[in-house]
């Protein structure tokens, strides 16, 4: 019912900025606005973590590590999802997923997205 492309990773130095894109398709049976919408990411040989997530009616959620730091927003028109990535730090270097649930309450849970992009690499040196 809906696909995910990210894009827009990348490598930069400690303290600077990246912001990655996700181009949703939607079947002519959806609407895109129908679903929670967000950002995860995931360290080598561990789970994949909540960064940022969007309801419908614009309310977020951010996990506490890029509270301040990430913002996420959304194209409507275009069906973009963006994550901006400011005072990027080493630790934030993951791959980065961006996914989508059909759910009334939108979570930082990974378990409640059933629809997932291939992710793009953010690397952050020091």
């Amino acid at each position: 019912q809906i696909q995910l492309v990210e894009s827009g990773g990348g490598s930069v130095q400690a303290g600077g900025s990246l912001r990655v894109s996700c181009a949703a398709s939607v079947n002519p049976y959806s609407r895109y606005s129908d679903y929670c919408m967000g950002w995860f990411r995931q360290y080598p040989g561990k789970g994949r973590e909540g960064v940022a997530v969007r309801h419908q009616y614009g309310s977020t959620q951010y996990a506490d590590s890029v509270k301040g730091r990430f913002t996420i927003s959304q194209d409507y028109a275009k069906n973009i999802l963006y994550l901006e990535m400011n005072s990027l730090k080493p630790e934030d270097t993951a791959m980065y997923y961006c996914a989508a649930a059909k759910a009334l309450w939108c979570r930082l849970a990974p378990d409640d997205y059933s629809t997932w992009g291939q992710g793009t690499q953010v690397t952050v040196s020091s």
